[in-house]
C-alpha cells in the first residue's frame, strides 16, 4: 500500500483503495464489462432486453401523461387517481397506441381482473380490418428499408442515403411503368408491369446507391457526408423532373400520371380500398429470406462481413475492400429502390415527390434488429404499429391528447428499445478497433508467410 492510502494492484496499477466502494474497478471499467456483456448477449436475452426497454419507456410515458394531464386545462378530468383528476388518461392513451394500430381486438367487457369474463375478442373483429391493413402497409415498406440500411452495415458502410435511393427507385420505375403501359392491360399489366417496374427500381436504386461507395471506395469520401448531400440531389431533382416533365395534366398536385388499374399487389384477402397485399408482404418477407441467406451462407457474403467486421484481416484474405464497399451500396441501393416501387404501388399508384422519412425510419429499424436481415421484419412492425396507432389517436374522439405528446411516447419508446442494441453495436465496433489495435502491436496479429506476425517490428 502506498503512503496516500491507495492500493497497487496485481498489475502495478493504483486503485483508490475502495474510497468510493469499488474495490479499485473504476466507472469506465464498469461500463467496458456492461457493454462485453451487451456484445455476448444470446438472441434470447437480447429479446428479453429489448421488452425490458419497452415496459420501462411505457412506465415513464405513463408519468409523462398524468404530469401533462395535471398542468393541462380540460372542461372534465379524463381519469382520476387518488383523488386528483388528470386530463389525461395514461391507460386509454397506450391501448389505442397498441391496440388501435390493430383493429382494437380486445372486447371492452372483457375485465377478468374485476371478474367480468367476457369474449375475450370484440364482436365483429377480424384480422383484415383497414386500421391493420395500415399497420402492416407500414411494415412491408419499413422491412425493406431497414434491409437497405442492415446491409450496408454489415460491410461497416454508414448509408444514410436510403431515403435518397428510394426516391430514384420510385420516380423510376414509375416512368418504365408509364411509358409501357399502352402495351399492356388488365391481368396482364400485373404480370408483367410490376416485374418490370420492381426491377426497374432495383436498378436505379442500385446505380444510385454505388455511386456514394465508389466514392468511399476510390476517393475515401465519407459515405455518411455524401449519402445525406445525394439525399437532397435526389429529392430535388425529382421534384424538378415530376414539375416539369411528367406532371398530370389533370392534377393541381405536383404527381405523375396514375398507373393503370392493373398495375398492382392484389389485394386477395383484403378489401379493394384497403392500401395493403398480403401479395406484396410475401414478396418482401421472400426478399428477407434471400439476403439472410446471402450474406449468411455465401462466399460474397462472408466476404462482406468479413469487411465490415475487420477490413484489415479480409483484405488480408484476398477479399477486394473497394468492390466488396461498391456491391454492398449497390444492393442496399437497390433494396432502397424496391422499397420506393413498392411505395408507389401500394399507397398512391402515382409517383409524388416529398415521400416520407421511410429512409431515416430504416436506420433505427436496422438498429433496433442488431443488422440482422430476419430482425428487421419485428422491428418493422414495431414502428408500423406506433405509426398506425398515432393515427388512431388522432382519429378517435375518445381521446383527447396533444399530438405532440403523442409524438413524444413514439420517440420514447423507439429511444429505449433501441440503445440497447445501439450500444451493443458501439461495443462490438470497440472490440474490433481493440484487436485490430492489438495486432498492429504485435502478438496476436495474423502471420506472414515468412514467419513474422503482421504489424510487428518491421512492417509499415
Amino acid at each position: 500500500m502506498s503512503d496516500d492510502g491507495n492500493d497497487t494492484t496485481p498489475d502495478g496499477s493504483q486503485g483508490n483503495g475502495g474510497i468510493d466502494g469499488t474495490d479499485g474497478t473504476d466507472w469506465r471499467g464498469r461500463g467496458r464489462s456492461v457493454l462485453d456483456r451487451l456484445v455476448e448477449a444470446s438472441v434470447f436475452e437480447r429479446v428479453l432486453i429489448s421488452l425490458a426497454a419497452l415496459v420501462l419507456s411505457i412506465a415513464i410515458g405513463v408519468v409523462i401523461i398524468l404530469a401533462a394531464g395535471r398542468t393541462a386545462t380540460c372542461e372534465s378530468a379524463a381519469t382520476t387517481y387518488f383523488g386528483v383528476g388528470f386530463c389525461y388518461d395514461p391507460f386509454r392513451v397506450y391501448d389505442r397506441l397498441f391496440l388501435g394500430a390493430l383493429g382494437n381486438p380486445i372486447n371492452p367487457l372483457f375485465d377478468p381482473l374485476h371478474g367480468q369474463f367476457a369474449a375475450p375478442f370484440r364482436e365483429g373483429w377480424t384480422p383484415f380490418n383497414p386500421r391493420l391493413a395500415d399497420t402492416m402497409t407500414e411494415t412491408t415498406i419499413l422491412v425493406l428499408t431497414g434491409l437497405s440500411v442492415a446491409v450496408a452495415f454489415k460491410a461497416g458502410i454508414f448509408n444514410i442515403g436510403t431515403q435518397g435511393q428510394m426516391v430514384v427507385g420510385g420516380l423510376a420505375s414509375t416512368l418504365a411503368m408509364l411509358a409501357l403501359a399502352p402495351l399492356f392491360s388488365g391481368v396482364t399489366a400485373t404480370l408483367v408491369l410490376l416485374p418490370i417496374g420492381l426491377l426497374v427500381g432495383a436498378l436505379f436504386g442500385g446505380l444510385y446507391g454505388a455511386i456514394p461507395g465508389a466514392l468511399k471506395a476510390y476517393a475515401d469520401a465519407n459515405e455518411v457526408i455524401t449519402t445525406i448531400m445525394l439525399n437532397f440531389v435526389a429529392s430535388l431533382v425529382a421534384l424538378y423532373l415530376v414539375r416539369e416533365q411528367f406532371q398530370d395534366p389533370d392534377s393541381f398536385s405536383t404527381k405523375t400520371n396514375d398507373l393503370p388499374a392493373g398495375v398492382e399487389f392484389p389485394k386477395l384477402v383484403y378489401a379493394p380500398s384497403d392500401e395493403f397485399s398480403v401479395l406484396a408482404f410475401v414478396f418482401v418477407l421472400l426478399l428477407t429470406g434471400a439476403t439472410y441467406y446471402v450474406l449468411r451462407y455465401t462466399s460474397f457474403g462472408y466476404d462482406l462481413r468479413t469487411s465490415g467486421l475487420q477490413p484489415d484481416a479480409a483484405e488480408y484474405g484476398g477479399v477486394d475492400a473497394a468492390k466488396t464497399i461498391v456491391a454492398s451500396m449497390t444492393i442496399s441501393g437497390a433494396l432502397a429502390g424496391v422499397a420506393g416501387t413498392v411505395y408507389v404501388v401500394l399507397l398512391y399508384g402515382y409517383f409524388q415527390p416529398g415521400l416520407p422519412a421511410y429512409g431515416f425510419d430504416g436506420i433505427t429499424v436496422s438498429i433496433l434488429a442488431g443488422n440482422n436481415p430476419l430482425g428487421v421484419v419485428p422491428a418493422a412492425f414495431l414502428f408500423g404499429v406506433l405509426k398506425s396507432g398515432a393515427i388512431s389517436i388522432q382519429t378517435d374522439p375518445n381521446v383527447d391528447i396533444p399530438i405532440q405528446l403523442v409524438g413524444v411516447l413514439r420517440g420514447l419508446i423507439i429511444l429505449f428499445v433501441a440503445m440497447p442494441e445501439f450500444f451493443r453495436l458501439i461495443g462490438k465496433r470497440a472490440n474490433d478497433l481493440g484487436g485490430r489495435s492489438r495486432d498492429r502491436t504485435g502478438g496476436s496479429g495474423p502471420v506472414r508467410s515468412d514467419g513474422g506476425v503482421l504489424g510487428g517490428e518491421g512492417d509499415e
